[in-house]
């Protein structure tokens, strides 16, 4: 219900998502979603990425509203956490009886690989999904942020009273996933870091390539391909926060966008797009064998689109798009995922 599209009105009255006031106006805007199609949608999605929404956007400036700031992501995620609170509750009081749904939040989440497996890079990886994943699963489990946020955010970490956390715990059917990609963490040394820097709060740094080497395959975007680290992500949750039913709401690979490529050459035959789809897939499978609570996946995306900062520059599709025409065509990857769908014959 909720893809990062502030009201342009709530943000000049009062600032968005940096207000505690949103909380009430995105209950009542889900109100009426619950109230004109809660007959036949059955899986409600209050927030997709929060994680992105709030770090990409008053953080890093690189999404609306563009703000750069050491506290607003703290207070942008606390606020949207209350958002999500506020209106799961509704649902599951008033709604859910009769129409039968369920309520769920989705959030994204790369698989941090420790640089090595000396103690000091174990536990910045460990630090890295504090200040990712456990952001958001720690108070909505437990009320209350990841022990190490609060060590080490401190007072720029805002506090949930008794009755919010009361709000916001449990206040889930299923959590949905999107997953890419992974990346090395390193622990960077406290006396290295400024502590003021947001992301250098968890003392991780994010890498790519170690010792030169990439984790995974690159095409030229920003994924790298690393299966695996779906499966270690899906454990990791099944282990630490009670093995909640979830959905893979995203995963895909992108394509950098070359305009002296031949569509039917290479647009189209798509074989690192299968590949991918395919190594994922297994990846879920055998997460699923060893007792992760996986409900459901989607593949991103149906079509080329537009893809926020990069613009038309990566294509995520199943279905490649002709920006000029419009028109679509299905890609090799959209013929395989049809066919990999299709109900397997009764014996």
């Amino acid at each position: 219900m909720f893809h990062w599209d502030v009201p342009q009105a709530l943000e000049d009255a009062y600032g968005g998502f940096l207000n505690k006031k949103i909380m009430f106006d995105f209950k009542d805007y889900c109100e009426i979603c619950f109230k004109n199609f809660g007959n036949r949608v059955k899986h409600w999605i209050t927030l997709n990425e929060p994680w992105t929404f709030s770090s990409m956007g008053y953080r890093f400036g690189q999404h609306a509203p563009g703000r750069c700031s050491i506290a607003e992501p703290y207070i942008v995620t606390h606020n949207l956490l209350l958002a999500h609170g506020a209106a799961a509750r509704l649902y599951k009081d008033e709604y859910q009886g009769t129409q039968g749904g369920q309520v769920g939040i989705t959030l994204v989440c790369m698989w941090y690989q420790p640089y090595d497996q000396t103690h000091r890079h174990v536990e910045a990886a460990s630090r890295a999904l504090d200040f990712t994943l456990a952001w958001y699963l720690e108070p909505l489990m437990h009320g209350d942020y990841p022990f190490n946020m609060r060590v080490i955010v401190g007072d720029r970490l805002p506090t949930f009273s008794e009755e919010e956390a009361d709000m916001i715990k449990g206040s889930y059917d299923f959590i949905g996933i999107n997953y890419y990609t992974a990346r090395y963490a390193r622990e960077i040394r406290y006396s290295q870091a400024p502590p003021s820097l947001y992301m250098d709060d968890s003392y991780a740094e994010s890498l790519a390539k170690k010792d030169e080497v990439p984790i995974g395959e690159s095409n030229g975007s920003w994924i790298n391909v690393y299966p695996r680290g779906l499966r270690y992500l899906l454990l990791h949750i099944k282990s630490q926060y009670e093995n909640p039913a979830i959905y893979i709401t995203e995963n895909g690979i992108s394509n950098v966008d070359k305009s002296d490529i031949p569509k039917e050459e290479e647009a189209l035959a798509d074989e690192m797009r299968k590949n991918y789809l395919a190594a994922h897939l297994a990846q879920i499978c055998e997460a699923i064998r060893e007792g992760a609570n996986v409900k459901g996946y989607f593949a991103w995306s149906l079509m080329d689109n537009y893809e926020w900062q990069k613009g038309y520059t990566e294509r995520f599709g199943l279905n490649y798009v002709d920006y000029n025409t419009l028109e679509r065509t299905p890609k090799d990857s959209a013929k395989w995922f049809s066919k990999f769908l299709q109900p397997k014959p009764q014996n």
